[in-house]
């Protein structure tokens, strides 16, 4: 995200809840506003700008309705190129995030480049196993400082995993840092990333 939009491109980042039920002792619309604020705070170090679907934190819900809303969603936002999570994993709303972005993909006739991103792999994301990697390495720094805007989530433990991640990664790349994606091979022809 951060070397896209470092080159002039605009970069959204889509989240599908306000993590209403993220904050243990917290009410939801406590909770949401504290992670609706860290979310901002983490986009604006990225340079992207934060839309939000609207749906609840853990009670994400995959419908015909939703399906609908969330096609319509980012087809307005007319991507050349989309993130999602990685379907096989542990937490709901990643899997349901995923599953409303393919279902706009194929609605969308296959219409932008889709990547699929892991999440803690081996705790959230499971069996992933990338066929791009990308180096990080100039703008890890800014993936952590995003990461740690996300302060009610105790971003010192997850980063931890990150950092792991990254560091096998770019171990793999001949790199200090990268990060894996699966790019779905049915869809337009295109590099990762669109930098040089």
């Amino acid at each position: 995200m951060a070397r896209y939009a470092d080159l002039g491109h605009e970069v959204v980042a889509l989240f599908l809840t306000r993590g209403e039920a993220g904050i243990p002792g917290k009410s939801h619309a406590e909770a949401a506003r504290i992670r609706t604020a860290e979310a901002e705070h983490a986009c604006a170090i990225l340079k992207a700008r934060p839309l939000f679907v609207g749906q609840i934190d853990g009670a994400s819900e995959v419908t015909n309705s939703r399906y609908q809303q969330f096609a319509h969603l980012l087809a307005g936002e007319k991507p050349d190129i989309v993130f999602a999570p990685w379907p096989v994993d542990s937490h709901r709303d990643h899997r349901a995030t995923s599953l409303l972005i393919y279902d706009a993909w194929l609605k969308m006739n296959k219409g932008f480049e889709l990547y699929y991103t892991e999440v803690m792999s081996g705790i959230q994301s499971q069996t992933f196993c990338p066929t791009r990697l990308v180096d990080i390495t100039t703008t890890e720094a800014r993936k952590r400082q995003a990461c740690y805007a996300h302060a009610s989530q105790d971003p010192k433990e997850f980063y931890g995993v990150h950092e792991l991640m990254n560091r096998f990664r770019g171990s793999e790349l001949g790199v200090k840092y990268a990060e894996g994606f699966v790019r779905h091979n049915q869809d337009r022809p295109g590099s990762l990333p669109m930098v040089p």
